[in-house]
């Protein structure tokens, strides 16, 4: 017997049945809409070639910015060495044979026998003798390079003076030598106590004493008392100011120049009457007209600030050389005849700042250098260097004390045995610190041999043997 399907069953069979068609076509209308859109977003050829086009045209700039940034900088060409000077450089290296010389050395010896040929001969016994002496000076291994240099310079230094001297030479002008100016290297002071400059001229203004007066006055400074009187008026309160014309004209300066500089002061005005210029005030009285008379007695008219006072000397073989009292490189590099590359100053912070760190260590080796020998005292440029080389490593002046180079010291009883002994062991107790005892005042300390020397040298010898020997 068949079973009867009610009409409600028959509805839900009719539904289910329905409905996975619908589904089916709906799926069939979505995927042809989807190729139809693949279809519209698939470019054609020319489309893709105008695009790579617009592409390569918008890439190619930066890959030539590229390009030149890669290009490595172009290489100083190397001078080639003149046959007489190979030649004797073979000569040199045949003598030597396995040992070296610097070619400093070398290059010194063949100038040497280059002035003077008949020395070509002796050739082997100035060789042999320079060698000698190199090996001399080279530093031993396990050497305290340090304290050594230290001894050489305090030592020579106990028999320094304390006076400041006239530039040689040269009145009116004070230089700080001895111990004092070895202080303020060393220190590495802001500015020196006595400032000064040795500006060397170029070309045709090192040869014209005119020419040379016209930089010198440039760059001295010139005030407004100087060349001129100022008479104050108390009836009218006005400042009269009467220029001595001989001065200007020594100077380059014209009454324009002084009634310019006069009115850049605020709350007054200046007039130039027959050589005469006339100061009114804008709000008159009596204290004010004081205020001002001061003002323009120290008033700058020409010249550059810090350089005070200016002295011209014709050398032997230089020609005009201007010598200042105070300094000011900066300002004095930028005036026109003076030589640049040859202007010296005694300001070490003052050469930091505009010519950089190498050259401030070179004026530290040349100015310590030229303290002790001025004082009749030989000590090796080496030692000296070594305390330069120290001050100037990290880019910058440090001094040689608890303020610099002392302070930063890795052991703890090195820097408690150079100042503020207590505060470097609290300091260093709160921290923690460890001290490895490898240099040479905390081993003293302590009481056990310096890592130095003999102290340095660990002999090791093999134990195991063969057996029968």
């Amino acid at each position: 017997m068949a079973k009867k399907t009610s009409p409600k069953k028959k509805q839900a069979k009719q539904k289910k049945e329905v409905k996975p068609k619908q589904k089916k076509q709906e799926t069939k209308k979505t995927k042809q809409s989807v190729k139809k859109t693949e279809k519209k977003q698939k470019p054609t050829k020319k489309t893709q070639a105008k695009k790579k086009t617009k592409e390569t045209k918008e890439k190619e700039p930066p890959k030539k910015e590229k390009e030149e940034k890669k290009q490595k900088p172009v290489k100083p060409i190397k001078k080639e060495e003149p046959e007489e000077n190979k030649k004797i450089r073979k000569k040199i290296k045949d003598i030597l044979k396995d040992k070296v010389l610097p070619k400093k050395v070398e290059d010194n010896i063949i100038q040497e026998i280059l002035n003077n040929k008949k020395l070509e001969s002796k050739l082997d016994t100035i060789v042999n003798r320079s060698y000698e002496h190199y090996q001399k000076n080279i530093v031993d291994p396990s050497e305290a390079c340090g304290i050594v240099s230290a001894q050489s310079i305090g030592e020579p230094g106990t028999q320094m003076t304390m006076r400041t001297f006239h530039y040689a030479g040269v009145a009116e002008i004070n230089v700080t030598l001895g111990l004092p100016r070895l202080i303020e290297i060393v220190d590495a002071r802001r500015a020196p106590s006595t400032p000064m400059m040795n500006i060397y001229l170029r070309d045709e203004y090192r040869l014209n004493s005119n020419m040379a007066r016209q930089v010198a006055n440039q760059i001295e400074i010139t005030r407004l008392n100087s060349i001129a009187d100022l008479e104050t008026d108390l009836t009218n309160l006005t400042i009269l100011v009467k220029p001595d014309m001989e001065t200007i004209k020594d100077k380059d300066i014209t009454v324009e120049d002084m009634t310019k500089a006069i009115k850049d002061i605020k709350g007054i005005d200046a007039k130039d009457k027959k050589n005469v210029i006339k100061v009114t005030l804008d709000d008159p009285s009596y204290k004010k007209l004081l205020d001002i008379n001061e003002k323009l007695k120290n008033l700058k008219i020409k010249g550059i600030d810090q350089i005070k006072r200016i002295i011209i000397r014709k050398e032997p073989n230089e020609g005009y050389v201007i010598y200042s009292e105070g300094s000011n490189l900066k300002k004095v590099l930028q005036i026109e005849g003076v030589d640049p590359n040859r202007a010296t100053t005694n300001d070490i912070q003052a050469v930091y700042r505009e010519l950089g760190i190498e050259a401030a260590r070179n004026m530290i080796i040349q100015e310590a250098h030229n303290t002790l020998s001025e004082q009749g005292l030989n000590v090796d440029l080496r030692h000296i260097m070594l305390v330069a080389d120290v001050m100037t490593s990290d880019g910058t002046i440090r001094a040689i004390g608890r303020h610099g180079v002392s302070k930063e010291k890795e052991s703890v009883l090195s820097r408690a045995a150079f100042e503020i002994t207590v505060r470097h062991l609290l300091d260093s107790a709160k921290k923690g610190e460890k001290d490895q005892l490898g240099g040479v005042a905390e081993n003293i300390i302590v009481g056990q041999p310096v890592n130095l020397g003999t102290g340095a040298i660990k002999l090791v010898m093999k134990t195991d043997k063969k057996k029968g020997k």
